[in-house]
Protein backbone atom coordinates (compact mmCIF):
# COMPACT_ATOMS: atom_id res chain seq x y z
CA UNK A 1 0.00 0.00 0.00
CA UNK A 2 1.11 3.52 -0.77
CA UNK A 3 -0.39 6.84 0.29
CA UNK A 4 -0.15 9.67 -2.22
CA UNK A 5 0.08 12.82 -0.10
CA UNK A 6 0.26 16.08 -2.08
CA UNK A 7 1.43 19.01 0.00
CA UNK A 8 -0.89 21.70 1.25
CA UNK A 9 1.35 24.68 1.89
CA UNK A 10 0.58 28.30 2.76
CA UNK A 11 1.47 29.23 -0.84
CA UNK A 12 -0.08 26.09 -2.36
CA UNK A 13 -3.51 25.69 -0.82
CA UNK A 14 -6.07 23.09 -1.81
CA UNK A 15 -8.37 25.23 -3.91
CA UNK A 16 -11.44 23.58 -5.38
CA UNK A 17 -9.73 23.53 -8.79
CA UNK A 18 -6.54 21.96 -7.43
CA UNK A 19 -8.47 19.37 -5.42
CA UNK A 20 -10.49 18.38 -8.50
CA UNK A 21 -7.26 17.98 -10.49
CA UNK A 22 -5.63 15.91 -7.74
CA UNK A 23 -8.64 13.65 -7.42
CA UNK A 24 -8.84 13.19 -11.22
CA UNK A 25 -5.17 12.24 -11.39
CA UNK A 26 -5.62 9.87 -8.45
CA UNK A 27 -8.63 8.20 -10.08
CA UNK A 28 -6.63 7.66 -13.28
CA UNK A 29 -3.52 6.36 -11.52
CA UNK A 30 -5.12 4.14 -8.89
CA UNK A 31 -6.20 1.27 -11.20
CA UNK A 32 -2.77 1.04 -12.86
CA UNK A 33 -0.52 1.69 -9.86
CA UNK A 34 0.34 -1.98 -9.30
CA UNK A 35 -0.39 -1.71 -5.56
CA UNK A 36 -3.12 -0.39 -3.34
CA UNK A 37 -2.96 3.37 -3.69
CA UNK A 38 -4.78 5.67 -1.29
CA UNK A 39 -5.07 9.42 -1.19
CA UNK A 40 -4.30 11.86 1.60
CA UNK A 41 -2.57 15.20 1.98
CA UNK A 42 0.39 16.54 3.94
CA UNK A 43 -0.45 19.75 5.74
CA UNK A 44 1.89 22.56 6.69
CA UNK A 45 0.13 24.25 9.63
CA UNK A 46 -1.53 27.59 8.90
CA UNK A 47 -4.18 29.67 10.62
CA UNK A 48 -6.51 29.06 7.66
CA UNK A 49 -6.46 25.29 8.26
CA UNK A 50 -7.78 25.85 11.78
CA UNK A 51 -11.06 27.00 10.19
CA UNK A 52 -11.39 23.98 7.89
CA UNK A 53 -12.79 20.50 8.34
CA UNK A 54 -9.70 18.26 8.53
CA UNK A 55 -11.67 15.27 7.21
CA UNK A 56 -11.02 16.77 3.77
CA UNK A 57 -7.32 15.90 4.21
CA UNK A 58 -7.64 12.45 5.83
CA UNK A 59 -5.27 9.65 4.88
CA UNK A 60 -7.96 7.65 3.14
CA UNK A 61 -9.84 5.27 5.46
CA UNK A 62 -7.47 5.67 8.43
CA UNK A 63 -9.01 8.39 10.59
CA UNK A 64 -5.60 10.13 10.52
CA UNK A 65 -4.29 13.37 9.04
CA UNK A 66 -0.66 13.85 8.00
CA UNK A 67 0.87 17.17 9.02
CA UNK A 68 4.42 18.38 9.23
CA UNK A 69 6.43 20.43 11.66
CA UNK A 70 7.75 23.42 9.68
CA UNK A 71 11.45 23.07 8.91
CA UNK A 72 12.17 26.46 10.47
CA UNK A 73 10.56 28.44 13.24
CA UNK A 74 8.21 27.91 16.14
CA UNK A 75 5.71 25.09 16.69
CA UNK A 76 2.66 26.86 18.10
CA UNK A 77 0.66 26.27 14.92
CA UNK A 78 1.66 22.59 14.94
CA UNK A 79 0.05 22.18 18.34
CA UNK A 80 -3.01 24.22 17.38
CA UNK A 81 -3.64 22.27 14.16
CA UNK A 82 -3.07 18.89 15.80
CA UNK A 83 -5.54 19.77 18.58
CA UNK A 84 -8.05 20.91 15.94
CA UNK A 85 -7.65 17.56 14.16
CA UNK A 86 -8.23 15.70 17.44
CA UNK A 87 -11.33 17.77 18.27
CA UNK A 88 -12.76 16.70 14.90
CA UNK A 89 -12.33 13.03 15.81
CA UNK A 90 -9.17 12.37 13.81
CA UNK A 91 -5.60 11.54 14.78
CA UNK A 92 -2.59 13.65 13.79
CA UNK A 93 0.43 12.01 12.17
CA UNK A 94 3.46 14.26 12.71
CA UNK A 95 5.70 14.00 9.65
CA UNK A 96 9.51 13.96 9.85
CA UNK A 97 10.03 16.01 13.04
CA UNK A 98 13.67 14.88 13.08
CA UNK A 99 14.36 17.17 10.13
CA UNK A 100 13.07 20.35 11.76
CA UNK A 101 14.88 23.12 13.55
CA UNK A 102 12.52 23.06 16.55
CA UNK A 103 12.83 19.35 17.26
CA UNK A 104 16.56 19.21 16.57
CA UNK A 105 16.96 22.01 19.12
CA UNK A 106 14.43 20.49 21.58
CA UNK A 107 14.05 16.74 20.93
CA UNK A 108 11.60 16.50 23.84
CA UNK A 109 8.97 18.03 21.52
CA UNK A 110 8.69 14.75 19.58
CA UNK A 111 8.16 12.84 22.81
CA UNK A 112 5.44 15.29 23.82
CA UNK A 113 3.66 14.67 20.52
CA UNK A 114 3.71 10.92 21.11
CA UNK A 115 2.58 11.34 24.71
CA UNK A 116 -0.50 13.19 23.45
CA UNK A 117 -1.37 10.16 21.33
CA UNK A 118 -0.26 11.72 18.07
CA UNK A 119 1.62 9.39 15.72
CA UNK A 120 5.22 10.36 14.99
CA UNK A 121 6.71 9.46 11.60
CA UNK A 122 10.37 9.54 10.59
CA UNK A 123 11.72 9.52 7.05
CA UNK A 124 13.51 6.57 5.51
CA UNK A 125 16.15 8.97 4.22
CA UNK A 126 16.81 10.27 7.73
CA UNK A 127 17.52 6.72 8.91
CA UNK A 128 19.91 6.10 6.02
CA UNK A 129 21.90 9.26 6.74
CA UNK A 130 20.94 11.24 3.65
CA UNK A 131 20.23 14.40 5.65
CA UNK A 132 23.38 14.40 7.75
CA UNK A 133 24.54 12.88 11.04
CA UNK A 134 22.49 15.00 13.44
CA UNK A 135 19.19 14.14 11.74
CA UNK A 136 20.29 10.51 11.35
CA UNK A 137 21.03 10.20 15.08
CA UNK A 138 17.79 11.86 16.13
CA UNK A 139 15.70 9.65 13.81
CA UNK A 140 17.25 6.51 15.28
CA UNK A 141 16.79 7.84 18.80
CA UNK A 142 13.07 8.36 18.12
CA UNK A 143 12.78 4.75 16.99
CA UNK A 144 14.81 3.25 19.83
CA UNK A 145 12.85 5.19 22.43
CA UNK A 146 9.51 4.10 20.96
CA UNK A 147 8.51 7.67 20.10
CA UNK A 148 8.25 7.18 16.33
CA UNK A 149 5.79 4.53 15.21
CA UNK A 150 5.95 4.97 11.42
CA UNK A 151 8.76 5.05 8.85
CA UNK A 152 7.69 6.61 5.55
CA UNK A 153 9.36 7.25 2.24
CA UNK A 154 8.66 10.96 1.86
CA UNK A 155 9.51 10.31 -1.79
CA UNK A 156 8.66 13.22 -4.05
CA UNK A 157 9.95 12.57 -7.55
CA UNK A 158 12.39 10.44 -9.54
CA UNK A 159 15.26 12.54 -8.28
CA UNK A 160 14.07 11.94 -4.71
CA UNK A 161 13.12 8.25 -4.58
CA UNK A 162 11.69 6.53 -1.51
CA UNK A 163 14.67 4.45 -0.22
CA UNK A 164 12.24 2.38 1.87
CA UNK A 165 14.04 -0.89 1.18
CA UNK A 166 17.34 0.51 2.46
CA UNK A 167 15.67 1.88 5.58
CA UNK A 168 13.80 -1.35 6.22
CA UNK A 169 17.01 -3.39 6.04
CA UNK A 170 18.72 -1.00 8.47
CA UNK A 171 15.81 -1.11 10.90
CA UNK A 172 15.49 -4.89 10.62
CA UNK A 173 19.20 -5.20 11.41
CA UNK A 174 18.59 -3.42 14.72
CA UNK A 175 15.05 -4.51 15.60
CA UNK A 176 14.70 -7.91 13.92
CA UNK A 177 11.36 -8.92 12.48
CA UNK A 178 9.60 -6.40 14.75
CA UNK A 179 10.80 -3.77 12.26
CA UNK A 180 7.87 -4.60 10.02
CA UNK A 181 5.41 -2.85 12.34
CA UNK A 182 7.09 0.48 11.53
CA UNK A 183 6.51 0.01 7.80
CA UNK A 184 3.28 -1.96 7.39
CA UNK A 185 0.71 0.67 8.34
CA UNK A 186 -0.29 -1.06 11.57
CA UNK A 187 0.21 2.18 13.51
CA UNK A 188 -2.55 3.62 11.33
CA UNK A 189 -4.82 0.70 12.16
CA UNK A 190 -4.27 -0.98 8.80
CA UNK A 191 -4.38 -4.76 8.77
CA UNK A 192 -2.14 -5.68 5.85
CA UNK A 193 -0.14 -8.72 4.79
CA UNK A 194 3.40 -8.33 6.08
CA UNK A 195 5.33 -7.12 3.06
CA UNK A 196 7.44 -4.09 2.39
CA UNK A 197 7.14 -2.36 -0.97
CA UNK A 198 9.35 0.39 -2.29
Amino acid sequence: MLFATPHVWPHLTLTAEREAAVRRAYAELRPIAGLELRLGFELTPTHALLREDPHRYELERTGAVLMEVPFLGATELVNALAKHIVREGLRPVIAHPERTEAVLHTPRLAQEYAERGWLVQVNATSLTGRHGPEIHDLAWSLLHRGIASIVASDGHREARPPFLDDAYEAVRHRFGFEAIRLFDGSALGLDLPHAVAD
